[in-house]
This record gives C-alpha cells, sequence and structure tokens, in this order.
C-alpha cells in the first residue's frame, strides 16, 4: 500500500506493515555545525532547535532532509540524529512523535542500508531520492524499478521524494491527480512547500513539508489547523503573508536559511555555515534582504507563542 508526499510513501504487505503518512505540518530540521576545520555536528545547538521544533506542536520532523544537509552527513551521523530527536520528544511528552530521516546514496544498495540504519535508529518513515549519480542512463522504467526494489526490501514506509532539478516540484495537479486516484490511507500527498499548504490541502493533499518550519512552525500549523476547521479566510489571510516569508526562504538557499534561523533564533554565529564546500551566506546585501523578507510573520509566530506557552 503507497502513502506518499509530493514527496510520496510506499508501504508494501511483504516487510512492512501499512502505515499512512501522518497529516499535517512537517519540518525538515536543519543539521548545525561547528567551525572546526572537520565541522563536527554542534550538538548543543541541535538540542536548541529540535527541542524548539517539537515544542511548537508540528506534526513530524524529517532529518537529513534538503535542509538538514543530507548528503554531507555521514550514515552514523543520521542515526544519532534519530536519537536524539527521539529522546528530545519524549522529554518533552511527545514519544511517539513522526520521525522521518532522509536516505542517501548512489546505488539501491547504498539508500536500503541507509533504510536499515534508520530503523535502527528508530525512525518512522524514511524519505528517499532516486540514487541518480547514473542519471543519464535513468529512463522511468528504471527510475519505477528502483522505488519498487526500496520499498520491497525497506524496513520501513517510504517517502517517495520528487526533487526533479534539484528544486521540490510544487505542481498542485500532481496533488490532485494523486488525490483523485488514491485514498489517503493508501497513498497521500503532501507540499513540499508551506506557500501552497490550502492550495494543496484544497485539492485532497494532507499537509506539507516545510523549511518555514524551522523559525516560524507554530504559523504553519496554524494556517492548516484553521483549514481543517474550516475558518478559510483566517487560513487564507495568513497563508498570504506566509507566502511573503517562503520567498525569502527559497531564493535564500540552504545557506541563507540556515543563516536567518540562526540569526533569529539566537544561535551561535559559528554555528550558521552550511558544510564546506557550499558557501558561507556573507553577503550584507542579502542577509539584510533576507531580514526584511522572512520577518513578516515575526509577530504573528510570538503572538501564537504566546497562546501556546
Amino acid at each position: 500500500m503507497p502513502s506518499a508526499t509530493e514527496n510520496g510513501v510506499k508501504s508494501n504487505g511483504h516487510s512492512v506493515a501499512a502505515k499512512p503518512y501522518p497529516p499535517g505540518v512537517h519540518v525538515p530540521s536543519l543539521t548545525f555545525f561547528d567551525s572546526s576545520p572537520s565541522q563536527e555536528i554542534d550538538w548543543e545547538t541541535q538540542r536548541k532547535h529540535i527541542s524548539f521544533i517539537v515544542r511548537s506542536g508540528v506534526h513530524g520532523i524529517v532529518l537529513a532532509g534538503t535542509n538538514g544537509e543530507a548528503f554531507p552527513l555521514s550514515r552514523t551521523e543520521k542515526q544519532e540524529l534519530v536519537r536524539l530527536t527521539r529522546k528530545i520528544a519524549t522529554e518533552e511528552g511527545r514519544p511517539e512523535l513522526p520521525i522521518t530521516l532522509g536516505t542517501t546514496g548512489t546505488s539501491t544498495r547504498d539508500v536500503l542500508a541507509d533504510c536499515t540504519a534508520a530503523k535502527e535508529a528508530g525512525a518512522d518513515f524514511v524519505l528517499v531520492l532516486v540514487a541518480s549519480f547514473f542519471h543519464f542512463a535513468l529512463n522511468k522504467d528504471a527510475i519505477r524499478e528502483y522505488f519498487e526494489e526500496v520499498a520491497d526490501h525497506s524496513p520501513l514506509p517510504v517517502l517517495i521524494y520528487n526533487f526533479p532539478s534539484v528544486l521540490t516540484c510544487g505542481s498542485i495537479a500532481k496533488v490532485t491527480r494523486v488525490a483523485a486516484s488514491h485514498k489517503p490511507q493508501q497513498f497521500s500527498a503532501l507540499a513540499g512547500q508551506s506557500d501552497w499548504l490550502i492550495p494543496a490541502l484544497s485539492v485532497g493533499g494532507t499537509g506539507c513539508i516545510t523549511g518555514v518550519g524551522n523559525l516560524y512552525p507554530r504559523a504553519c500549523v496554524a494556517i492548516y489547523d484553521l483549514y481543517q476547521a474550516g475558518r478559510f479566510e483566517e487560513a487564507q489571510k495568513l497563508q498570504y503573508t506566509l507566502a511573503v516569508c517562503e520567498l525569502g526562504f527559497g531564493e535564500g538557499g540552504i545557506n541563507g536559511t540556515k543563516w536567518v534561523v540562526a540569526e533569529l533564533l539566537g544561535y551561535p554565529a559559528e554555528a550558521r555555515d552550511c558544510r564546506r564546500p557550499y558557501p558561507k551566506f556573507v553577503s550584507k546585501e542579502r542577509q539584510e534582504w533576507i531580514l526584511d523578507q522572512v520577518r513578516v510573520l515575526e509577530a504573528e509566530e510570538a503572538r501564537l507563542n504566546k497562546l501556546g506557552s
């Protein structure tokens, strides 16, 4: 039984019990590194950030996704991130919080090894990209067979990551077609960005996976909750503002996203860089632009945070 996102989830009847992907707002957590030559994970900052996300009330966390810099992470580091997140979720009274771990590899064998490691560490789902080192040789049949093989042998349900040309796919039509042909319990669809959360929900999508949730998780959850409660005008008004903020994250890139999140949440300056060779976000002009762009939600997030505390 598949279940999926814009992104998608497949759970087969052989090694994995059917398990639909949880609806709602899932945050692809950033991964923070120290300033040493080897750029080890800054576990103190990482703990603060995961705690911040968990306390916000999001419906799930995605580790080692695009925003989490999946490819520069080792398998052991990814397992440690899962274990830390589960520990924090348990401490915060949310032991069953859904955790999805990103898998990487240049072969089906490598990806399946990541799937097994995710299971061992305590993740609930795996996020799977096409193993595309030999992308020029992969036709549609090869890609389909790849996902089928991974789903058949993964010990966890597979979240198919629709990521053409290294960009999150924003096709509302794909979500519509999935919703029209499958029940959410069989194969569900989520937006890969929060700026089209309401459009996705309106055609049968079940939520989103949004990098904006690293900074404004409560606002993202509020849109989802308002829509589910039938308070469509309020949800749409907040969606308009969120779309402006999302543009900052999208055009700022992963390094801009990490910089602005760390800046506004007060994380150490030395933890704001991506793993090399990804460039630093050092342009003062770009820093000012992204701050202006994302701060449109700052007051609303503060209001929601006060209500939730």
